[in-house]
């Protein structure tokens, strides 16, 4: 191979492993429509990616959207960001996979710069937002109350087709289909687990007894169905509870 073509290979290399990085480093951030109206985000946004080289995409705040931050006047578990009038708007994590980088946003949001720069938005010269961090709420996690023997079992027979659950299946699973040691990472595990029924692509095959609605008759279930109840659920986030949560190690650095 040539010293030309291998350059060309190394150099094809480096940009592949840099688009990767740069598009990690991305967090979708949605917001009440009247902010995004209002040029606020327009103007704070892109102050916090020159600061911290991490893009952001505005999205409008819809039902089934996920993203990795929330902002509005009824996001749960956010704190106090900015106010305009009587509104106070919350900001917290909205869910999303970039949980580090939703939280580098939130505490800039917060700082002095963060509150700043809301402050100095005042188109026609008119300010109108006011700063208004305030700490995060302290949220107690329902306790968890259920058989973890049973919820081994459940999660085996349930989920094990689809997640490696634990060392009894650790060779099984969908290789795109994240562990439950993954899974325990997340600070919102157990509400996901809580409610698993209702993120994709579980809805298609699931059926809660009591909780959701029967298959439409025209649109039955594409694979065997997934039928549990509300006592087999506390038995797995039980179960869940015992595992270790995965040891992720160090974030790759590029120089």
């Amino acid at each position: 191979m040539s010293i030309r073509r291998t350059l060309g290979l190394a150099a094809l290399l480096m940009l592949a492993v840099a688009g990767a990085h740069a598009e990690e480093r991305r967090i979708t951030v949605v917001a009440s429509p009247e902010l995004i109206e209002s040029g606020l985000l327009k103007h704070m946004l892109p102050r916090f990616s020159l600061k911290t080289s991490i893009r952001t995409t505005p999205v409008p705040l819809e039902p089934g959207i996920e993203a990795d931050v929330s902002i509005g006047p009824a996001v749960e578990g956010g704190q106090p960001v900015f106010r305009r009038g009587e509104t106070i708007y919350l900001a917290g994590p909205g869910g999303g996979p970039r949980t580090e980088l939703a939280e580098r946003f939130l505490d800039w949001l917060v700082s002095d710069i963060g509150q700043g720069t809301v402050a100095a938005f005042a188109p026609g010269g008119k300010p109108l937002y006011e700063p208004a961090a305030g700490p995060k709420p302290v949220v107690q996690a329902p306790a968890v109350t259920g058989d973890a023997m049973a919820g081994e079992r459940l999660s085996l027979v349930h989920c094990g087709r689809c997640h490696v659950v634990g060392p009894k299946n650790r060779m099984a699973g969908i290789g795109s289909t994240p562990s439950f040691a993954m899974l325990r990472t997340l600070g919102d595990w157990q509400r996901r687990f809580r409610a698993f029924f209702t993120l994709n692509p579980h809805p298609s095959f699931t059926q809660v007894a009591g909780v959701t609605p029967p298959f439409d008759e025209a649109r039955p279930s594409p694979i065997a169905p997934l039928e549990i109840t509300v006592s087999d659920i506390d038995a797995i986030l039980a179960y869940v509870a015992t595992i270790a949560p995965a040891d992720l190690a160090e974030p790759l650095k590029y120089e």
